[in-house]
């Protein structure tokens, strides 16, 4: 046999025999991507409207309980009132109330606050017990 065929038949044999190998292990599989976990509940967004009108208006009585105001984050104070249900707290707020435990006057006092602002201060201090 001559250089070339040896060679050329070298070759094949090197060929044929690659071919029975087995091919390398596949790399390892990426992690699967992490499992999204449910969003945080959203907080409640904030009454800034409401707490805007407390903090002006509402504080002078609501603060201390001036003439049986009920006080801001005083569930006893509050307890019986919310449960007259929301409609009465905003009749109440913007119509004015003498009752056995004081009185509110209408608006909070302050004429030129429109319904929806005395709305959401009471709102703002009824979450304030819930």
């Amino acid at each position: 046999m001559n250089k070339l065929s040896y060679l050329a038949a070298a070759s094949m044999a090197a060929v044929l025999a690659a071919c029975g190998q087995d091919a390398p292990p596949p790399a390892p599989a990426a992690p699967p991507p992490p499992v999204a976990s449910a969003p945080a509940p959203a907080a409640a967004p904030q009454n800034t409207v409401g707490e805007g009108v407390y903090r002006k208006t509402c504080a002078l009585c609501h603060a201390a309980g001036v003439a049986g105001a009920p006080r801001l984050k005083d569930a006893a104070d509050w307890g019986p009132r919310i449960a007259q249900g929301i409609d009465t707290l905003y009749l109440h707020s913007l119509e004015g109330y003498t009752g056995e435990k004081g009185m509110m006057p209408a608006r909070g006092g302050a004429a030129a606050l429109s319904d929806e602002e005395v709305k959401a201060a009471v709102d703002y201090m009824v979450a304030s017990v819930q």
